[in-house]
């Protein structure tokens, strides 16, 4: 059986990061009838544990001028930012950031969410934010709101700061179903089932020149096999086994239900065939060795933990032997 090669990433990084998906470049048909290019804008990686180096789950998918945002976890608005001066991604300006997807609603990947609303608005959109995600979402943004409604109605009032922009503050949720959910001039976006400790979805994105899906937290899915079917980049959460040797048995429990290991996700990317694999939200750091496993540190230099080093190796010979396996064409990583 021959399988498709792919490149393969692990996210570590603790700046905003632009991947390139070039394995198929748009045809000249699309480019004259000016299709407009698509990056993917990684703007946290990390975990619930509160590494300051690694802001939470926020991944951009930038077409054109227009922004896409998958996860608000903490930090998404500052690495938004960042982009925009360090990058040149003017359509990640916080006041740009309208169109956003949540895979699921735990805090590490949703912390964020009061900064998109309220940062956005006072840095300048006009229009209110849209967002689209599971049941629940539309609880968590009134109460949010209702957190904040001294603080919008004082930018609001007569002497405030924020008087000639009345409506950016306003959200309208959509909590959604598998299928088709969003569509536009610029991308169509279809969400999928996973599987994780809540309600929870992945999302593919089909662009004029590329074909994204990102997967949230989840164990392996034929869903997300099928999401994917070769498209030209997927990004998946994932643990090291290295890792989850070390921990505690509830927690290797815990982790079995609800996320995917370096040798499933090199087994299922096997069958899904993306052209980039992305792995991400990969956790480097849990405890160190004089503190319980209930409570987990920032850095830890202590024995339950993986090292960079460690998840690079793992991930890439991973990918690279499941592949080994089923072709007898070249492997790259």
């Amino acid at each position: 059986m021959q399988i498709a090669r792919f490149a393969i990433v692990v996210a570590l990084i603790g700046v905003v990061a632009v991947i390139s998906a070039t394995s198929q470049q748009p045809s000249s048909q699309m480019l004259r009838a000016g299709a407009l290019r698509t990056k993917v804008v990684l703007l946290g990686t990390g975990t619930p544990v509160p590494d300051p180096d690694r802001s939470g789950p926020a991944t951009a998918i930038v077409v054109g001028d227009g922004a896409y945002i998958v996860d608000f976890g903490p930090g998404l608005v500052r690495r938004a930012k960042e982009a925009v001066l360090a990058r040149h991604i003017d359509a990640l300006e916080p006041a740009n950031l309208k169109v956003v997807f949540v895979t699921h609603l735990h805090s590490d990947h949703t912390a964020g969410y009061p900064d998109l609303i309220l940062t956005g608005w006072t840095a300048g959109r006009r229009t209110p934010l849209e967002v689209y995600g599971p049941t629940g979402l539309q609880s968590m943004t009134d109460h949010i709101l209702q957190a904040y409604r001294v603080d919008i109605a004082t930018r609001t009032n007569s002497e405030g700061d924020q008087r000639g922009n009345p409506e950016g503050w306003k959200v309208y949720t959509h909590e959604i179903m598998p299928g088709l959910i969003y569509k536009d001039e610029k991308v169509t976006v279809t969400a999928f089932p996973t599987k994780h400790a809540m309600e929870s979805y992945g999302y593919r994105f089909d662009t004029a020149d590329r074909s994204i899906v990102i997967s949230g937290d989840t164990s392996p899915t034929d869903e997300t096999i099928k999401a994917c079917n070769g498209c030209d980049v997927l990004i998946h959460e994932a643990r090291s086994e290295e890792m989850y040797a070390k921990l505690p048995e509830d927690r290797r429990t815990f982790g079995a239900k609800n996320h995917t290991t370096s040798v499933q996700l090199a087994e299922l990317a096997s069958k899904a065939k993306p052209r980039l694999l992305v792995v991400y939200h990969a956790w480097i750091n849990w405890w160190s060795d004089e503190q319980l496993p209930d409570r987990p540190v920032v850095l830890t230099t202590g024995a339950l933990h993986s090292t960079p080093d460690v998840l690079q190796k793992e991930f890439g010979l991973r990918v690279e032997s499941v592949l080994a396996r089923a072709s007898s064409r070249p492997l790259h990583t």
